[in-house]
């Protein structure tokens, strides 16, 4: 095999809890990661005679922290292999959103660079390099609808299937994960997520108390964010919640909704996609 072409997905936090800051200055959360599959990055990996890698979004190609690179890093590190490879990133997840656009990244890297050099590295291992990189990244390695615990890296898959289209919009403002998890207090869930997400019913009937704990601080920091919540409910979302620490907000339709209503709602550059994937 001499090319790989992976599509890495984005994901919404279907809840968000801060429950306690560790000892290792990380926090435990808890959450439902659910994937956008229809919403993605493209990653192409070719065998080369040196390495290379090239993105449509030119800030990520000068990016200290991109994760596409560190990804390869960390595996010629944990191998000791140099691999020579031309990487093209074409961008299409809007980045800093709190959609998981760079960990999904990282984790296609790592399941590609795995299969491309027959480096035949199990999952486990592959889950525990993944968590090197970000908290997020080892859900990507299988984006399957999943609870998740301690950083987000213990999953509980669930075939869950949300019958809704999804309206995902990001307004383009950079939410700082650093300064959200300063302006947080760690406390307990009120939900337990693995009955909430037991099944579509159990889901139903508990989204009234399903939160995102960042909301409160990126609210009142910005409230054009929760401006998108507000009419995203107006206009007929049945659930609608920001994901990760912002700055997108998504919203679930029962009825088909059409891109040009949204568009005539919110300002010309937000980011607006209508998802209607089922996973």
């Amino acid at each position: 095999m001499k090319y790989i072409e992976i599509k890495a997905p984005a994901k919404i936090n279907i809840g968000l809890n801060i429950v306690e800051k560790r000892d290792d200055g990380f926090h435990n959360l808890e959450t439902f990661f659910y994937p956008i599959h229809d919403l993605y990055d493209k990653l192409i990996f070719e065998l080369a005679e040196s390495f290379s890698f090239r993105c449509n979004e030119k800030s990520v190609n000068n990016d200290e922290d991109n994760l596409v690179l560190k990804s390869v890093r960390l595996l010629e590190e944990f191998t000791g292999k140099k691999f020579l490879v031309k990487i093209e990133l074409q961008k299409k997840i809007p980045i800093g959103a709190g959609l998981g656009g760079g960990s999904s990244d990282s984790a296609a890297t790592l399941i590609s660079l795995n299969e491309l050099f027959g480096l035949k590295i199990s999952y486990e291992t592959l889950v525990n390099l993944a968590l090197q990189l970000g908290s997020d990244v080892p859900f990507f390695l299988k984006a399957k609808p999943a609870i998740g615990k301690s950083r987000g890296d213990v999953l509980t898959i669930k075939e869950i299937d949300l019958p809704y289209q999804i309206v995902i919009i990001n307004p383009g403002i950079h939410i700082s994960t650093k300064e959200a998890f300063q302006n947080i207090t760690p406390k307990k869930a009120k939900i337990n997520y693995d009955d909430v997400f037991q099944s579509l019913d159990s889901f139903l009937n508990n989204k009234e108390r399903i939160v995102n704990d960042f909301e409160e601080f990126v609210f009142t920091k910005h409230p054009e964010i929760q401006f998108i919540k507000e009419s995203l409910i107006k206009y007929g979302s049945e659930f609608s919640l920001m994901s990760g620490s912002g700055s997108t907000v998504y919203g679930l339709f029962k009825d088909k909704i059409e891109l040009d209503r949204l568009s005539a709602i919110f300002p010309k550059e937000y980011f607006i996609f209508i998802s209607s994937s089922n996973n």
